[in-house]
């Protein structure tokens, strides 16, 4: 059980059957780095380990245990590239900015599997390839234009037709999909607390059960107050994603934690692992209200999608997870579903991450808007490379001030409009 959250989302299959975690003490009295890491998720990890190897002397401090937000909850899927298509980021982005933002999103994913080949990590990696389905036909022409949008860059996706689709997944629910080799799955708390241990032997320091409290600057040093501790360095990487709070209260302004929730059955019987994702590929639909599944490596299905913020809302979404599995895979029958969780991914107003200044020393990457695992991955290092010296002009993603989200305080009416909304035009078929 994932500790400290509410039992609705904390029966996670991840935790249970999770490596040995690092030993991160707290940060107890006064203690000095060059760079102070707020965060202990990808994102926090993947600078720290990038700093480490660098020689740099960096310490992290994490509210909770190693992993115990997002990195550690998600569906363990890696997904290359944006929720935007190429065209649309160079458009937004310009010749300096968008042909980087594309290419670092594009190959997040062997980032993710060249740390994991490095380190030998043991996250059951695999990499068959990420699918895209079309839960309709008129999703096919958005298909077809992100094939030719990175064909025209290099990479080479894959058009899957119905038949295709229902022979890869085992359901025949889908009008067909794409399937991009650059993908694949893991499973994230493994591979999270994988590049604890990786970075604790580059030489990070990482301190658990250590909330960071306060904020201030000293001359050129900026000093983060715990509750039993104090941390001084030159520079702060803020790496809190869809848990920031007031710390930096302009940042949590600039994104909305939205809940994300997960069922997962007991290991199927083999003739029926057989007939579902066979080739062990990774699969996220068209809809709005997008589900998300894979089978593990020890044959359990899981499902993902949508959740709600209140306990009752949860527990209903949890079920619709579970009835919509056994209306795709019939075979499913009467198997036990012996897992159910959640957490909180960030979402922005634009749907891409953010690169947000707080201060000459104190940068911040989040809003994944739930293509956490490779984008924390690759951003994580482009905070290391900020923190080691790179220029802003010279990062693959523009640095920005913070940009609040215009009526922030109402942010969850909003989603709870927009849910209601999208799952009617779903149910449309629209």
């Amino acid at each position: 059980m994932i500790e400290n959250d509410r039992p609705v989302i904390a029966n996670s299959l991840w935790t249970a059957t999770a490596n040995p975690a690092p030993d991160c003490q707290p940060l107890i009295g006064a203690s000095h780095a060059q760079v102070a890491i707020v965060g202990g998720g990808l994102t926090g990890l993947s600078a720290a380990l990038h700093l480490a190897e660098a020689g740099r002397d960096v310490a992290l401090v994490e509210a909770e245990s190693i992993g115990w937000g997002a990195s550690g909850r998600n569906g363990g899927q890696v997904n290359p590239g944006l929720h935007l298509d190429p065209d649309e980021v160079e458009s937004r982005f310009g010749p300096e900015f968008g042909p980087r933002i594309v290419r670092t999103s594009g190959a997040a994913p062997q980032l993710v599997f060249d740390l994991i080949d490095r380190h030998q990590i043991r996250c059951d990696a695999r990499r068959p390839g990420w699918i895209r389905a079309a839960h309709n036909k008129s999703a096919l022409g958005d298909l077809d234009s992100k094939i030719r949008q990175w064909a025209a860059r290099g990479t080479t996706l894959h058009r899957l037709d119905q038949g295709e689709m229902a022979e890869i997944s085992g359901t025949d629910t889908y009008a067909g999909g794409l399937l991009d080799p650059r993908g694949g799955n893991l499973h994230p708390l493994n591979y999270t607390l994988g590049l604890a241990h990786a970075a604790q032997r580059a030489g990070a320091r990482l301190h658990g059960q250590s909330r960071a409290l306060r904020l201030s600057r000293d001359g050129t040093s900026h000093i983060l107050q715990t509750d039993k501790g104090q941390l001084r360095a030159q520079k702060v990487l803020l790496c809190t994603n869809g848990y920031t709070d007031d710390l930096a209260a302009p940042l949590k302004q600039t994104v909305v934690p939205v809940r994300s929730v997960q069922v997962a059955t007991e290991p199927l019987p083999e003739d029926i692992r057989r007939t579902i994702l066979p080739g062990g590929h990774a699969v996220a639909d068209s809809r709005r209200l997008m589900l998300y599944y894979r089978v593990d490596a020890q044959g359990r299905l899981i499902m993902g999608g949508r959740g709600a913020y209140g306990d009752a809302a949860t527990a209903h979404r949890l079920q619709s997870l579970r009835d919509v599995s056994r209306q795709m895979f019939p075979q499913l029958g009467d198997c036990r579903w012996v897992h159910a969780w959640g957490g909180f991914v960030a979402m922005t107003a634009d749907h891409l991450p953010h690169l947000t200044r707080l201060d000459g020393g104190i940068l911040s990457a989040l809003g994944y808007n739930g293509r956490g695992v490779a984008m924390a991955t690759v951003m994580g290092k482009v905070l290391a490379d900020w923190a080691c010296g790179t220029p802003d002009a010279a990062l693959p993603f523009p640095v920005a001030p913070p940009r609040p989200i215009p009526f922030h305080g109402l942010r969850r009416l909003g989603v709870a409009a927009t849910v209601a909304k999208y799952r009617a035009l779903d149910a449309l078929g629209l």
